[in-house]
């Protein structure tokens, strides 16, 4: 690995899962328009999220990562933003409780539009086109104008990446997640069970909680953190042609910053050594991550940590496991003792939803939801075997009551998929869903501090926002 890197330095590596933009002339054309627009995060907001990061891989704080699997220009709404939004809301609210520690919240969103394929082309009923790659590339539509890929569709994105970061920004600072609205984050579906009584008697407990502390002069008024959150960004880093456009120079360090995301990450069909994606990520000061499958062997992923974290340098780097329920034993437990034992700092987050998607007797993709369950126990499981901090999950969860993850306690069967099945890629968490699963990380997290594996000494306030 060279150690020379610039922004266009990935041009020079093999590179997969790259759409074949038809019009070169065009995609340069898009290219330089996106290299002279604002940027959508700032480097000091990556500084930041590595600071908490950093605390994530000491054990001093949990990390949960949200959103949809790919964004869509279809389904582009605010209602949709602030559903999710809220959901992991109430995700940290429960999670915090569990873990007595800080929860940093980092989505999914704003970004997440490009998404990897098995194969380059798709073929129904004998008529072959180019596969989906996401609407930042090309249509799900299937026809043959719509699926060559179009470099305009970056212009859109970045539009919709902007506007969604500014809402999001909005309900962030201006009033919607100060925890004296925790009853008001529930919503009508979730209420009307046994998990909304859950919540609700947990917002109960943090009302009491809130109460005490306005007796004693903290109340949103006078504590800022009580009425603000802070909330942060990431999406895959797999179009480098969009990720490079938005690559710029911070002021104050001279180093570079991705400005689309404030954490990218490289997905485990693009995390080969010497291959573009990871030359990219190398090069920029983001806090950055990698999934870890099950063909990830220790060697190369000692390697890998040596080409994006080579000062292991606390918070730079997370490893994000997808081993697949009923594989964690027998593919992390080993990866974990060698990273460990070579003094590396990295955190440790657990993926349980894209090593367990199956299809449905009716042709659906799906996700059981007891198998999503089976990894996190698997996960804490292995990880406290090995004695080190389980740092965080990573799910695909939307705000919508969609039908897409069989199982939970909603008790979604095949039958109900095609109610309301709407994802444009790989099926998701409902809020529901997403909600219950959060009581169930909380409930391990409480084991981990009960064990004495975790830091009890913190106010369950303390990480809330």
């Amino acid at each position: 690995m060279s150690t020379k890197w610039a922004p266009d330095s990935w041009r020079a590596k093999p590179i997969l899962q790259v759409p074949d933009y038809p019009d070169q002339a065009a995609l340069e054309a898009a290219e330089a328009e996106l290299a002279n627009y604002p940027p959508l995060v700032f480097a000091g907001e990556a500084r930041s999220l590595k600071r908490h990061l950093a605390k994530v891989a000491a054990g001093e704080a949990f990390l949960l990562q949200g959103g949809d699997c790919a964004e869509s220009f279809r389904e582009f709404h605010p209602d949709n933003i602030r559903d999710t939004f809220r959901v992991l809301l109430q995700m940290a609210v429960v999670l915090t409780f569990g873990a007595a520690l800080p929860v940093v919240k980092l989505g999914r969103l704003a970004g997440q539009f490009a998404k990897p394929r098995s194969g380059a082309t798709e073929t129904i009923d004998g008529i072959e086109l180019p596969s989906y790659r996401g609407d930042i590339i090309n249509s799900i539509d299937f026809d043959e104008a719509r699926r060559q890929p179009d470099p305009q569709r970056m212009i859109r994105a970045y539009n919709q990446s902007a506007s969604t970061l500014n809402l999001i920004r909005a309900f962030a600072q201006g009033g919607f997640a100060d925890l004296q609205r925790v009853h008001q984050w529930n919503m009508g579906f979730v209420a009307d069970s046994e998990l909304g009584e859950r919540y609700r008697d947990l917002a109960d407990r943090l009302n009491e909680t809130l109460e005490f502390m306005a007796a004693c002069g903290l109340n949103s008024d006078t504590t800022p953190q009580i009425r603000e959150t802070e909330f942060f960004t990431s999406h895959e880093a797999l179009l480098l042609p969009y990720e490079q456009a938005m690559t710029r120079v911070d002021s104050l360090t001279g180093d570079w910053y991705d400005t689309s995301a404030h954490l990218l990450w490289a997905g485990d069909r693009t995390r080969q050594l010497d291959n573009a994606h990871l030359e990219y990520l190398r090069g920029i000061a983001n806090p950055i991550a990698s999934k870890v499958g099950p063909t990830t062997e220790a060697d190369d992923l000692i390697r890998l940590i040596d080409i994006l974290n080579p000062d292991n340098e606390p918070g730079r780097l997370t490893l994000i496991s997808r081993m697949g329920a009923g594989n964690v034993e027998a593919h992390l437990a080993g990866l974990l003792r060698r990273v460990k034992d070579e003094g590396r700092t990295v955190v440790w987050s657990c993926d349980p939803m894209h090593g367990n998607t199956v299809k449905s007797g009716n042709g659906y993709k799906t996700r059981p939801f007891d198998l999503i369950l089976a990894e996190v126990d698997e996960f804490f499981q292995v990880v406290r075997a090995e004695g080190v901090h389980p740092g965080g999950v990573h799910f695909e969860l939307t705000g919508q009551d969609v039908t897409e993850c069989v199982g939970g306690a909603q008790a979604i069967t095949e039958a109900d998929l095609s109610s309301r099945y709407h994802t444009h890629c790989d099926p998701r968490l409902n809020a529901r869903q997403a909600l219950e699963l959060a009581f169930v990380v909380a409930d391990r997290l409480k084991e981990e501090r009960s064990n004495g594996h975790g830091n009890s000494a913190k106010s369950p306030i303390a990480g809330v926002i």
